[in-house]
């Protein structure tokens, strides 16, 4: 059965559901928070604050927003959610409504300190002693010797081919921009299925198969695959999806070979800088914890302290240890992870998506990532790592 014929069963036999997906669509649209996010004068407060010596916080500014919080509000609340028949997906449009009710409110208090921060973290939550003790526990592991793979002389423009190359040789479509812009290096923009670049940086050739295999191969394909599902929910993204999408990207770079211990640790420091945020370090603070106590390099701990900071308080990063530690263990278990490529689904409604595949109301996946099914890689000592996470 095609897509469209996916569309008109769906409609057919759940009628509401149809209905509340359609609407939640065109609301959520209007609601992506990265685009909101990210500082617009990233590059000039950076340079300020390297002449301060550290010392003066940056003012980032970010772009304008033109929602209308209370309408938007309004209008996720009037779902009827009650008259959809199945306890599953009930609970999951439940959830996904107050999910975008507090991205609306993260966006709409960005750059107002304590209010974006008390706001994100209703939508992505904070890090436990579990995650703080990982994150500890990687920060003692000791890192491969630097290799010629890790020295940063790509430019933008040559990770932009190395990028399209990894794409066709998948078949995949990929749309590439540059963006002064970033927080990272390269990011997907999933609203238009685009591959955002960092003008200002250069590229390892390590860090370009990290990225291939983590935005293209995982972040773009599940962009792509959930574009032909007859809900709308899996390309706006369930509750809680971050952490199992996050968790499935980072996987794929263990697997293709590409993760070392630094990038183990990087993501150990950005969990210990979302848990800064809770300690009520300021920018500055945070960055004197990675840089002097940490040892990061101040490039390196300016962009993990901005990914922290930027908003006010931004907790989304300390998911991503516990994601792949979560899709780990499954990948250990030999429980398929098929369905979770479908679309930004999430492991906490699994029963959700399992009684839609029982109903037939999947469709299948246009691409596939075979990397997240590859033998476990044999060198070093990674995997003896992420089998002793808590």
């Amino acid at each position: 059965m095609n897509s469209q014929d996916l569309v008109q069963t769906l409609a057919k036999r759940f009628p509401t559901l149809y209905k509340i997906d359609q609407k939640l669509n065109t609301l959520v649209k209007k609601i992506e928070l990265l685009s909101y996010l990210n500082p617009t004068n990233i590059e000039g407060e950076k340079a300020a604050f390297f002449s301060s010596k550290y010392t003066k916080n940056p003012q980032f500014k970010y772009p304008k927003n033109g929602i209308d919080a209370f309408r938007l509000q309004r209008e996720f609340f009037a779902q009827e959610i009650e008259l959809i028949v199945s306890p599953e997906l009930s609970k999951l449009y439940t959830d996904t409504i107050s999910y975008y009710s507090n991205m609306i409110q993260c966006i709409t208090s960005i750059g107002h300190g304590n209010e974006f921060y008390y706001n994100s973290l209703r939508v992505f939550g904070s890090p436990n002693e579990k995650d703080v003790s990982n994150a500890s526990f990687i920060l003692h592991l000791t890192e491969e010797e630097p290799k010629e793979e890790s020295i940063k002389d790509k430019s933008p423009e040559e990770a932009k081919h190395f990028f399209k190359d990894f794409a066709e040789q998948n078949n995949f479509p990929l749309n590439i921009k540059f963006s002064n812009q970033l927080a990272a290096d390269a990011m997907v923009q999933n609203s238009t299925k685009t591959l955002l670049i960092k003008r200002n940086t250069h590229f390892s050739e390590l860090q370009l198969r990290t990225l291939a295999h983590h935005e293209i191969g995982l972040h773009l394909l599940t962009t792509y695959n959930a574009s032909v599902q007859p809900l709308h929910i899996f390309s706006n993204g369930f509750p809680m999806n971050v952490e199992t999408q996050e968790g499935l990207a980072v996987m794929s770079e263990y697997l293709c070979g590409a993760m070392r211990i630094k990038r183990l640790k990087e993501l150990a420091y950005r969990v210990l800088a979302v848990d800064s945020l809770i300690k009520g370090y300021d920018f500055k603070e945070t960055f004197n914890l990675l840089h002097s106590q940490y040892l990061m390099s101040r490039d390196a701990a300016f962009t993990t302290t901005l990914r922290a900071h930027r908003g006010g308080g931004f907790t989304k990063d300390r998911l991503y240890l516990s994601g792949l530690k979560k899709i780990y263990d499954r990948y250990k278990s030999g429980n398929s992870i098929n369905l979770l490529l479908l679309g930004k689904t999430s492991l906490d409604y699994e029963n959700a998506i399992e009684y839609l595949s029982q109903e037939g109301l999947l469709a299948s996946a246009i691409y596939k990532n075979s990397t997240l099914f590859s033998p476990e890689p044999k060198e070093g000592n990674l995997s003896y790592v992420l089998k002793n996470l808590k």
